[in-house]
């Protein structure tokens, strides 16, 4: 008999890509997805654990789940994901309407916990098992139909930065066997994808050796532009350290690699970046930008800034906010410091919290600034969207164009899974607004 699940997910585009596989191995034993997460067998929030409060966030969550259940039959209630990992037991002993707790390494087990699953025994799972769960996951077909598709080729961190808890909910750097990803593409080509997005917490450090040759992401980039049915290629995250001269080269060399970055910098200054054990300089980051531009000019850049972490004065303050005025990100993500439990920043004194608020304003309306302007010089420019997707009800399409911008305009559905032009009406700082040559002339 067929059950249904539902998957809340939060966080980043891999828990994204972790739930789809979650959805695709449930199926084996009989559990459906459905959106309707009022009437489930089984109910799993996938959790992150960047952001703050993200442990209040599961309990929140677990509340509701308690109010809509509460005089029907209750759900299996699965906490999954890097919260689950941190947490583990202290989730089981705090909230009894926990049933199951899963590290994102052990999701290989998943079927097994749910169809052994016993009223009243609580169950935590949480080993570092990524090799397991990957050959697991390899012999499970990815069913993602979307036109823009994720595609995780590495795990897990060795950059042991003071502020992240990345190390220790997902374990190590591992590289997926590069026969292994390039088969996952292959099947979401099949399905449809026109655009792969190569997913890893330091995706750039790939790196898979098989008789003696080593495979890195620019060997993946290479061999994904075969596809004639691709038309885009995109990864994320990247770290400084391992922006290599091979990946930079595949700027002018691939024709589907497309031509936005985002390298997290976190400071703009020197002394920040050692106390924070990032590995890299100021200086270090402006060669790989530069080195970048040079190679291809139509590249933009996007980074994440840490504002107040521990030990930042007002000259480390002002040397971040010159950076982002000088070298002009078109989209960035900007937060306050937040202590995570089990990392060497926890322990240290916070910034007042007002002169970090007002620290984040100015750091944010200059990041705004430059993503508007960017955004504006796109107005009565037609450019080129790839169409992801129809807004139900509004007779609209929404697609990205090569620099990750949100456009939505009127057409038709024929224009799914296409690139098409689109003139640029009016813009916002996160959207652009259009409309296609050929509905402008209907119009007309």
């Amino acid at each position: 008999m067929e059950k249904r699940i539902f998957i809340k997910t939060f966080g980043c585009q891999m828990n994204e890509y972790d739930s789809n596989r979650i959805y695709d191995t449930v199926k084996k034993i009989g559990y459906l997805k459905t959106d309707n997460k009022e009437n489930v067998d089984c109910y799993i929030i996938n959790t992150c654990h960047i952001r703050d409060k993200a442990k209040e966030k599961v309990y929140h969550e677990v509340g509701r789940i308690r109010e809509i259940y509460k005089s029907r039959n209750k759900p299996i209630t699965i906490i999954t994901g890097c919260v689950a990992q941190a947490e583990n037991e202290e989730m089981l002993k705090r909230e009894p309407y926990i049933d199951i707790v899963v590290g994102p390494q052990s999701y290989h087990k998943i079927n097994s916990l749910i169809k052994n699953f016993e009223i009243g025994k609580k169950i935590e799972e949480t080993e570092f098992d990524v090799v397991n769960k990957f050959n697991y996951l390899d012999r499970t077909e990815n069913d993602n139909s979307n036109v823009s598709a994720y595609l995780t080729i590495q795990e897990g961190c060795d950059k042991f930065c003071n502020f992240c808890v990345v190390p220790f909910t997902r374990g190590p750097e591992y590289s997926r066997p590069f026969d292994k990803v390039m088969l996952e593409a292959e099947k979401l080509v099949k399905n449809g994808a026109k655009e792969i997005i190569l997913l890893g917490q330091n995706v750039n450090a790939y790196s898979y050796k098989d008789q003696n040759k080593e495979y890195r992401l620019s060997n993946l980039i290479n061999n994904l532009e075969k596809f004639s049915e691709i038309d885009r290629i995109r990864y994320t995250t990247s770290h400084p350290r391992d922006m290599t001269d091979d990946l930079i080269d595949c700027y002018s060399t691939s024709r589907k690699l497309m031509p936005f970055v985002h390298l997290p910098i976190q400071s703009g200054s020197n002394k920040m970046l050692k106390l924070m054990n990032r590995k890299h300089t100021v200086e270090t980051y402006i060669k790989i930008y530069e080195n970048l531009k040079k190679i291809n000019p139509e590249i933009e850049f996007s980074s994440d800034f840490i504002i107040s972490y521990p030990g930042e004065n007002e000259n480390d303050f002002v040397e971040t906010l010159d950076f982002i005025k000088n070298y002009r990100f078109i989209n960035s993500f900007s937060f306050i410091f937040s202590p995570r439990p089990g990392t060497k920043a926890s322990k240290l004194k916070e910034i007042e919290n007002e002169v970090s608020k007002e620290r984040l304003i100015k750091i944010q309306e200059q990041l705004s600034l430059h993503q508007l302007t960017m955004n504006k010089s796109f107005i009565n420019n037609s450019i080129d969207v790839l169409v992801e997707n129809e807004i139900i009800g509004q007779n609209k399409l929404f697609g990205r164009n090569k620099y990750m911008n949100s456009v939505i305009f009127n057409g038709n559905k024929k224009y799914l899974g296409k690139t098409v032009k689109v003139e640029i009406e009016k813009v916002n700082r996160n959207t652009l607004f259009g409309i296609t040559n050929e509905k402008r002339e209907f119009l007309n």
